[in-house]
């Protein structure tokens, strides 16, 4: 039996490192602009290969914090498949229910990493999704952003939490929280534990047309945690980046917990990092506000790294750092 069943995507992410003096590379701070010379040869510090996929680095992270996760997902037969099959192995994570497709490609990132921010230019592969859960024994489904032609598949898994009564995680990506259809508000209605962005909040409860003009950050976070839980999610976490994390729990408390300062080398996978650190406290049995102390520690030890996986914490790696730390812990507000 699984502890947690990760369903969403699987991929591999080609990380290129532009260095920070390059008479190739430009920066136009005021537009946020990576500026580039056409037609040249340029020298970069460093590539790395790895796998990614938000499911895939979810399952991972939660594998090395101790429990038995499995991976829901779709890739080609192809020599990038291979990549990604060799490293699910790796870390222990059940692939019975992983389909491959021979028709399709593997989908494939390649990430500009630049002065610890990055750009990501990502391949999205239309596949069929034809998810057939065979009855899977788990504990929790958490369940995340898939390409084109994702409905069917959220409508299975939402049937499959349904009639087995189980506990549910969603991390909704960009092309569901832009439909912000029936079938999402759904998902949200028997959702457990809902993360999101705050960019995220705010679209999938207001849509890109309807900006919030709220200039007390504390009371927007506030307005946001309430609009998520009305639509019926148990408990509600808000990421915002260098701002720290928020929460809402059952009992309709609000904490904040603030970040780590570390060196960052880029930021891919921090949010994966943070939900893996999250559940799998909540599996460990733990409270909501030492879900969110995991959270951020394990987000803080991959952005100092390059990948969204390479430097994911195991369980012994987390309480070793918990036992360092004074004055961390979340704040109602």
């Amino acid at each position: 039996m699984l502890d947690i069943l990760c369903i969403g995507d699987a991929k591999v992410d080609i990380f290129i490192k532009i260095p920070e003096i390059n008479s190739h590379f430009g920066f136009d701070k005021a537009k946020n602009q990576l500026l580039i010379t056409l037609g040249e040869k340029i020298s970069v510090d460093k590539y790395v290969v790895a796998t990614g996929g938000n499911a895939t680095n979810t399952a991972v992270g939660i594998s090395r914090l101790g429990f038995n996760a499995g991976l829901y997902a779709e890739i080609g037969k192809d020599e990038f498949s291979g990549k990604i099959l060799d490293k699910l192995k790796a870390e222990n994570i059940n692939t019975d229910l992983l389909l491959q497709n021979d028709k399709e490609k593997t989908s494939l990132s390649v990430i500009l990493t630049y002065n610890g921010e990055r750009t990501i230019l990502s391949e999205h592969i239309q596949r069929d999704h034809n998810f057939n859960f065979q009855d899977k024994e788990t504990n929790l489904i958490y369940l995340t952003s898939l390409g084109e032609v994702w409905e069917k598949a959220y409508e299975k898994t939402l049937e499959f939490v349904t009639k087995n009564n189980l506990k549910l995680a969603f991390n909704p990506g960009t092309l569901q929280i832009e439909k912000r259809d029936k079938l999402i508000m759904d998902i949200i209605e028997k959702t457990d534990y809902l993360f999101v962005n705050k960019e995220e909040a705010e679209e999938l409860l207001y849509g890109k047309e309807l900006g919030l003009e709220i200039k007390d950050d504390k009371s927007l976070v506030k307005k946001l945690l309430f609009g998520l839980k009305s639509l019926g999610a148990k408990n509600v976490v808000i990421t915002d980046s260098n701002n720290g994390s928020y929460s809402e729990d059952e009992k309709n408390e609000i904490y904040y917990l603030g970040i780590l300062k570390e060196k960052v080398v880029e930021k891919t996978g921090a949010g994966d990092s943070y939900t893996a650190g999250f559940l799998a406290a909540i599996l460990n049995g733990l409270s909501i506000t030492d879900a969110m102390v995991w959270g951020t520690l394990n987000a803080t030890s991959v952005v100092g790294k390059i990948g969204a996986q390479e430097g994911l914490l195991t369980k012994s790696e987390i309480l070793d750092k918990i036992k360092t730390l004074k004055n961390f812990s979340p704040q109602t507000f």
